[in-house]
């Protein structure tokens, strides 16, 4: 067996672990007994210390040794400088700090739920201190140049710093602002009662899952399961786990849910299988994998093609709710723009400035600049000052995220990035492809979805996000397509 060979049945061997990690986790925000958490911290940890183990075997380094200069083509290249830079960054990590993070956030997780569902924070105080003092740890472990925030960030977003970030979010922001502003002095106002009605939850799941299914979502390589916090599991080839949430009175939360979900899906779907456990087999980045959720729920779910189509079989689907409502009306209330509180519930317009809050309160805990048990304080003065709002409780304030349980400091920029990817990728689509929405109001997205394989899917991890983004529109990455987009979206709703 030659060095290259050897590697990556390492590498597959460790990605496997990865799976059934995946597998267990899913579990455990799914079917569970709450009675089983302190089991699952146990098994979680074992998964990830012998993960670690098999990540950093000196048998991998003595390969990439091996292949220092050696002649490969394309996709080795790619394979071999991914493994490197995975190696290198695990070896620096302590094995008992590896499972001392994965214990603690198994059992964090659990103690969020309770702790948000009670809206008690002080419950969740001691684990949120405990993760950003591993975080810290994990962050002087790998090194960082110039903040400690880089070293994560890095795991989510490779080669993306905090500074990087602050000034795309600032140029963004000073876009954002005069937008919401001139759409608040509109005066125009949806109908709030249109989305608010009674929607039977067995119903809601029928049409959601109709519905993700249609945009290209395979079913028999997949699944759809409920929790409190929706999220996209691949697991590997043929095998990928969508969750959401449902309230009886509240058709955005679990539809558009789905939706989103489901682009995570078909992205982990379109993945090249047949280089399943290696990096040219896996997504380019979190900010990458955000932008096809966010493409589906809002740059195609939200679009008045797409309910052109799907609003009849809506109106089915709930006998009599929406017999006073008209496709126009229903589009307005699904596109209403309004600050609120829950990041997942936003609209488009808005959902930036939760991120930014996020990311700003994130460094500062990272920095030591704020306590964990400051957050609630910091959170609401935050928001106040952002969005000009108070939450009237820590379940709508800070405690309304899984992230920070799951330790994932680090992730939240992601999003906002795949706002931008999103409305880049979906604008070039656009050029490429030709009248798409003529697509959409017959119930065909299969185009849209093929161009999405060839782009972004199957290649992997072959660029980086942002050589992706140039390769596939030919220009850097900028908040130019997204602000065009938004205005061309709510311009006709708001009369701006």
């Amino acid at each position: 067996m030659d060095a290259y060979t050897d590697l990556i049945q390492h590498f597959r061997e460790f990605r496997l672990l990865e799976s059934i990690g995946a597998v267990v986790g899913w579990d455990q925000h799914t079917y569970m007994p709450t009675k089983g958490a302190n089991h699952r911290a146990e098994q979680m940890g074992y998964l990830a210390k012998h993960g670690h183990e098999k990540l950093t075997s000196p048998k991998i380094g003595e390969l990439l040794g091996q292949l220092d200069g050696a002649k490969l083509d394309d996709t080795q290249t790619v394979n071999v400088r991914e493994i490197r830079r995975t190696y290198d960054r695990a070896v620096k990590m302590p094995s008992k700090l590896v499972e001392e993070i994965a214990k603690t956030v198994s059992q964090a997780q659990n103690v969020w739920a309770e702790a948000r569902k009670k809206s008690d924070f002080p419950a969740f105080a001691p684990w949120l201190d405990k993760i950003v003092t591993l975080k810290r740890e994990e962050a002087k472990a790998v090194g960082y140049k110039d903040s400690p925030y880089d070293a994560l960030l890095d795991e989510y977003e490779p080669g993306a710093t905090a500074a990087e970030i602050t000034r795309v979010f600032a140029e963004l922001r000073a876009d954002l602002i005069p937008l919401v502003g001139a759409i608040a002095a509109s005066g125009q106002k949806p109908r709030k009662d249109i989305l608010t009605r009674e929607y039977a939850i067995d119903r809601q799941h029928i049409f959601g899952q109709a519905a993700a299914a249609a945009i290209g979502f395979d079913f028999q390589a997949g699944r759809l399961d409920t929790t409190v916090h929706p999220f996209c599991s691949g697991i590997g080839p043929g095998d990928c786990r969508l969750t959401t949430r449902y309230h009886p009175r509240e058709l955005n939360q679990g539809l558009f849910g789905i939706l989103h979900e489901a682009g995570h899906g078909i992205y982990e779907q379109g993945l090249d299988h047949a280089h399943f456990g290696t990096p040219v087999g896996s997504f380019c980045s979190l900010g990458i994998h955000e932008s096809q959720s966010r493409l589906w729920e809002n740059q195609v779910g939200r679009g008045r093609a797409f309910w052109e189509h799907f609003f009849p079989r809506l109106r089915q689907t709930f006998p009599g709710t929406l017999d006073d409502v008209s496709l126009d009306d229903f589009i307005f209330s699904a596109n209403n723009v309004e600050k609120s509180f829950i990041r997942v519930e936003a609209d488009e317009a808005t959902y930036n400035m939760h991120i930014i809050l996020r990311f700003e309160m994130e460094q500062a805990l990272m920095r030591g600049d704020l306590k964990p048990s400051d957050v609630p304080g910091a959170w609401n003065e935050t928001f106040k000052r952002m969005l000009d709002l108070t939450p009237a409780n820590d379940a709508q304030g800070c405690l309304q995220d899984i992230h920070w349980s799951m330790g994932g400091l680090g992730y939240f920029p992601t999003y906002t990035l795949g706002n931008l990817y999103a409305a880049q990728f979906m604008q070039q689509a656009r050029k490429d492809l030709g009248d798409l929405d003529a697509d959409f109001r017959v119930g065909q997205f299969g185009r849209l979805k093929g161009w999405l394989n060839e782009k972004i899917h199957r290649q992997g991890q072959r660029q980086r996000a942002g050589e992706l983004c140039k390769r596939v529109t030919g220009q850097a990455l900028s908040h130019k397509p997204l602000i065009a987009y938004l205005r061309g979206k709510y311009g006709p709703l708001y009369g701006i």
